[in-house]
C-alpha cells in the first residue's frame, strides 16, 4: 500500500451570511471551550465548541481571522466551522475593537453585580482576538 504524503485537508469556514474559507491546510488553530486545538490531517473525529480567539489556517501561506463562535466538526480529512461570526483583519475596525476591549475591561474591574460578567469576558476575548489579528 502506497504511504500518504500529502498532508493536506480540506477546510470550510460558513457562517449565516456566506462562505467565509474555502480551500486546504496542512493545519488549522482555534480556540475550543475545552482549550486551543491544533489540527492535522488524519485527527481523530470530533465536534467542539469554539471559544473566541485567533483562528489559524495554515497552508501555501497563513491566514488569521478572528473568530467569536460557532462549532467545528473534525474529520480525518476535514474541518468544516460554522461560524456565528468571523472577520478577516481587514474587515476589523480597529478603534472600535480598542473602545470595547477598554469598556469590557472597565465593566470587570468595577464589579458590579448589575454587570453580566459572563457577557463582558466574552466581549473582551472578542475584542482582544480581534486586535491580535489586525496587529
Amino acid at each position: 500500500m502506497a504511504q500518504d504524503t500529502n498532508n493536506e485537508f480540506e477546510v470550510r469556514i460558513i457562517t449565516p451570511d456566506r462562505t467565509f474559507f474555502k480551500g486546504n491546510a496542512t493545519m488549522v488553530e482555534f480556540n475550543t471551550t475545552e482549550g486551543e486545538i491544533g489540527i492535522y490531517k488524519h485527527h481523530i473525529p470530533m465536534t467542539v465548541i469554539i471559544k473566541p480567539g485567533v483562528l489559524t489556517i495554515t497552508g501555501a501561506e497563513v491566514k488569521k481571522a478572528a473568530l467569536h463562535s460557532g462549532f467545528a466538526e473534525i474529520l480525518g480529512d476535514s474541518v468544516t466551522i460554522l461560524a456565528e461570526v468571523i472577520e478577516w483583519p481587514d474587515e476589523i475596525d480597529e478603534m472600535r475593537a480598542m473602545a470595547a476591549k477598554e469598556r469590557a475591561e472597565r465593566y470587570l474591574a468595577e464589579k458590579d453585580p448589575k454587570t453580566d460578567m459572563a457577557r463582558a469576558e466574552t466581549a473582551l476575548l472578542r475584542a482582544s482576538a480581534r486586535i491580535s489579528v489586525i496587529k
